[in-house]
């Protein structure tokens, strides 16, 4: 009996101590529902309308992607400020190869197909080459990439000859502006009086909110069944009902518009893909133990040096792709694009709860992150606010959250 109540108390922590031990998880997604209320009335109900909701999405699908890989850079222990500059080269490239051509090496506009992996393989070179200099050579990440923010801003203005080059191919333009086409446009009525205009979205969003329910219930039997301290009953109904009802309802506004866009298919993707790196895979572990101790991951055999390495060269490869889908959101490449966006990169894992000495940080929460930043800057714009207003409340809005951060640690 006494082995079975020490088991239940193990798996079952009281609600006020799993709180204070999670709070900044649930205090995020806490903040960004309390914001996003608040810019819904504040705004007379503009912030939850279909469209406004996928201009959302389109606005912040490339720092939200983008903040996938810092997520890994800062966990690491490093920084990266070159992000931006390396979006806006690759994009001026791959209008250059698309539009264009090489005419000096004898090539003629190229097909999309080819220069969207290109241009990856080429983000990708561009980050290796800053991850060489940080992990061999030993100069501090924030030198590097500022150097490098430096020379990739640089060398856009050359390709681009301080011009914008475009409009691209509408192949192109569907890598940001296009929607999952209806599969199940039997469903729907008449087009004029029907307010389901893509039965896809809400069936996928109803499909992958079942699944997360399942999955997580079979977690909770896994971990009964390991004797793993599992959240309390409480928080795990709540957790549940709040995010499948907020999923559902998105999901239904997205499908009285024009569904699912493409890129927020490949951020979900790409979401799913990191969680498991960081969370399941060694390399993800092995990230996390260097950025906590690196001189005790050495010892224990882990190269520090390459996964520094393939840090810096996976960031660039998210560069170089949210470059692209801001080229094809603008519908063309200029040599300005990107400027500051390191900056709400940065942010974005900072708010979401990654720390500045390394080793911790999570990509649920480099993700609400990223979309408290973007609902902030929407909700301001539909507000009227000028720039200079939505700077000031972003940066207020950040050191918050870092000395949110700092609070606990000190007080734990």
């Amino acid at each position: 009996m006494v082995s079975e109540t020490s088991s239940n108390a193990k798996t079952q922590p009281s609600v006020g101590d799993y709180f204070r031990k999670n709070i900044r998880e649930y205090g995020l997604l806490i903040a960004l529902i309390v914001i996003m209320l608040f810019f819904q009335v504040i705004t007379g109900g503009v912030l939850f309308r279909p469209v406004n909701l996928t201009n959302l999405v389109l606005q912040n699908s490339f720092i939200v992607i983008m903040a996938l890989g810092m997520l890994l850079i800062i966990v690491a222990g490093h920084i990266d400020l070159s992000v931006g500059s390396i979006a806006a080269l690759v994009g001026g490239l791959s209008g250059i190869l698309i539009i264009k051509g090489v005419p000096w090496l004898g090539l003629p506009p190229l097909p999309v197909v080819i220069v969207i992996p290109l241009c990856l393989v080429l983000g990708g070179i561009a980050g290796a080459a800053q991850g060489y200099w940080t992990a061999y050579q030993k100069i501090p990440a924030f030198i590097v990439t500022l150097a490098g923010m430096l020379v990739f801003r640089g060398l856009t203005y050359l390709v681009l000859s301080n011009r914008p080059v475009g409009p691209f191919p509408k192949e192109f333009g569907l890598l940001s502006t296009g929607f999952i086409p209806d599969f199940f446009s039997f469903l729907q009525g008449d087009p004029a009086t029907s307010l389901i205009k893509n039965w896809f979205a809400l069936i996928v969003v109803v499909a992958l909110v079942g699944w997360m329910i399942y999955a997580g219930f079979r977690k909770r039997k896994l971990n009964d069944a390991h004797g793993t301290e599992n959240e309390p009953v409480v928080f795990f109904a709540l957790q549940m009902g709040l995010t499948s009802i907020v999923a559902i309802f998105i999901g239904f506004q997205l499908s009285t518009y024009k569904g699912l866009p493409n890129v927020l298919v490949l951020m979900a993707v790409l979401i799913a893909f990191y969680s498991f790196v960081t969370s399941r895979s060694t390399i993800g572990r092995r990230i996390y133990a260097m950025g906590g101790n690196e001189k005790a991951a050495k010892l224990s055999g882990i190269n520090t040096e390459r996964l520094t390495f393939y840090a810096f060269a996976n960031m660039g490869v998210l560069a170089a792709l949210a470059g692209m889908i801001i080229a094809a959101r603008l519908n063309s490449a200029t040599p300005k694009a990107g400027v500051g966006i390191e900056l709400d990169v940065i942010a974005a894992c900072f708010i979401g709860g990654a720390s500045a000495s390394g080793g911790v940080g999570k990509i649920t929460g480099a993700v609400i992150g990223a979309f408290i930043m973007g609902v902030l800057n929407n909700g301001m714009s539909i507000m009227g606010l000028s720039i200079d207003y939505q700077q000031l409340v972003k940066g207020l809005v950040l050191l918050a959250a870092v000395y949110f951060d700092v609070y606990n640690k000190r007080k734990g």
